[in-house]
């Protein structure tokens, strides 16, 4: 019953928003307790054993159905610390914005879709609540009505429309040859002698390729840049936690319990995979030293990032998985940091291309510190946890060997240069360069806590992340 009401809670009350006109500090208040009692529900339920709960049944195979292993658990812990933090930061940003209630509908609703991701107990639930998060997004993203969000959204559409396609088509495979649509740890189709091996992998190829939209893996990635024309709250969850990070765990479900390592490794149904991710670890960054645009700059950084988390995890080796889980955790960190602050620069110094930032040290100096922290953490310097997760994810390449894990090492030394290049100069010029005259506003005190508080946690994981790290190691061996 806890994992219903903390996927209903949220939903619920977000609709329920638009019946009551409240004043902007009575709405104000009714989200955050929405939103803290939502994360206290999760708190509950991650101290507590797998819990298993059914929703509805189809048939005698097809159930919709939530469940909260360890690997959910991790899922569950990035949305339900980082939710909200940005719905505090969203409350202040969008002071003086039209339509507020709608925006906070879906924003609050979007929180319970995608705990329902993280908390799906077969496929065909994950399935469900991935449709539902892009029509619950798709609004977020086209908030305003301009036609520059109409159009990104428009694309946001078109795109996970062609992913759901090719998705549904791995629902299909599983449901025929496993009967069934149950995550099971190893796959459905361990120590079971097939005779149709060869559809399976398409049908996984396909499935991969239909997730990997929202993952933003090339070549399927356009829609993710163009989704910065967003509301910063929305751009910073769509690419720290909700969208992206959706799309990156149910690649993760479908290799490690759907399909399954045994039946996938070492066929052309990792090699693809595999090889994709390795070039966009690549193409994202060159992608975002190219780039003026500074929360576009961030959007291709994401795509670059979301490819080292599943490079780790195709793998398809307990090390690799635990690797790319403490990416997942480290990059939520990292880049809903990076994306808050971003906000703030648009919003009270009218900063929007990284030209614009140089010599802003000196006017801005809380906000410059922590872009200066967010950047070294990305770009790998020890010890902070970006250093942490490159690492281990460098060590499992290493430990498999082989022609594209030795591919991904190279990738990631050369993603490491360029993110090097594409934040820290930019961060250093906010020093060095001479002060440009610039229309400074105060900052509120909710921005400066709430980045604060993003900052003291990246600095304090880089220094104490042992427990983290064995959890997510314990839930990697567990699913092999």
């Amino acid at each position: 019953m806890i994992l219903l009401l903390a996927v209903a809670l949220p939903i619920v009350t977000g609709s329920l928003l638009p019946v009551f006109r409240m004043k902007d500090s009575t709405r104000n208040l009714y989200l955050m307790v929405s939103a803290m009692l939502t994360t206290a529900l999760v708190g509950l339920a991650l101290f507590s054993e797998d819990i298993t709960i059914s929703i509805f049944s189809l048939n005698h195979f097809l159930h919709l159905t939530l469940k909260l292993d360890n690997l959910g658990k991790v899922f569950s812990a990035v949305i339900a610390i980082l939710w909200p933090i940005s719905l505090f930061y969203a409350t202040d940003y969008m002071k003086g914005h039209e339509k507020q209630t709608s925006f906070f509908v879906f924003f609050l609703m979007s929180y319970g879709v995608t705990l329902g991701i993280a908390m799906s107990g077969n496929l065909l639930t994950l399935y469900v609540f991935y449709e539902i998060m892009s029509l619950s997004t798709l609004p977020l993203v086209m908030h305003g009505g301009k036609p520059s969000s109409i159009a990104a959204g428009l694309k946001y559409l078109y795109y996970s429309l062609g992913g759901s396609a090719f998705a549904f088509i791995g629902l299909v495979y599983l449901v025929y040859y496993g009967g069934m649509t149950a995550f099971v740890p190893g796959g459905l189709f361990q120590g079971v002698s097939l005779t149709h091996t060869t559809q399976l992998r398409l049908g996984y190829v396909l499935c991969f390729l239909g997730f990997s939209v929202k993952a933003a893996v090339f070549p399927v990635h356009g829609w993710l840049p163009a989704a910065a024309v967003a509301p910063t709250p929305v751009t910073a969850l769509l690419h720290a936690v909700a969208v992206v990070k959706s799309g990156v765990f149910a690649i993760i479900r479908v290799t490690y319990f759907s399909f399954g390592v045994m039946m996938l490794k070492d066929s052309y149904a990792q090699h693809i995979p595999l090889a994709l991710t390795a070039f966009t670890i690549v193409f994202g960054c060159t992608m975002a030293l190219k780039e003026k645009h500074l929360k576009r700059r961030l959007a291709y950084s994401t795509i670059s990032n979301l490819s080292y988390i599943l490079f780790g995890a195709l793998l398809m080796t307990s090390q690799g998985l635990a690797a790319g889980l403490m990416h997942l955790v480290f990059h939520a960190l990292m880049k809903i940091t990076l994306f808050l602050i971003t906000g703030v620069f648009n919003q009270r110094a009218d900063i929007y291309y990284v030209d614009q930032m140089r010599g802003i040290g000196k006017h801005l100096p809380l906000l410059a510190a922590l872009f200066t922290l967010g950047s070294l953490a990305m770009t790998g310097m020890p010890p902070l946890i970006g250093f942490i997760s490159k690492w281990y994810l460098a060590e499992a390449a290493v430990l498999l060997g082989g022609a594209l894990p030795v591919a991904g090492i190279i990738a990631l030394l050369i993603s490491a240069l360029l993110t090097g290049i594409y934040l820290m100069v930019p961060a250093v010029t906010m020093y060095t360069r001479p002060a440009k005259a610039g229309n400074f506003q105060p900052i509120e005190k909710g921005f400066q806590a709430t980045l604060a508080s993003l900052s003291i946690a990246i600095i304090a994981l880089s220094f104490y992340s042992g427990p983290l790290i064995d959890f997510l190691t314990r839930t990697a061996a567990e699913v092999m």
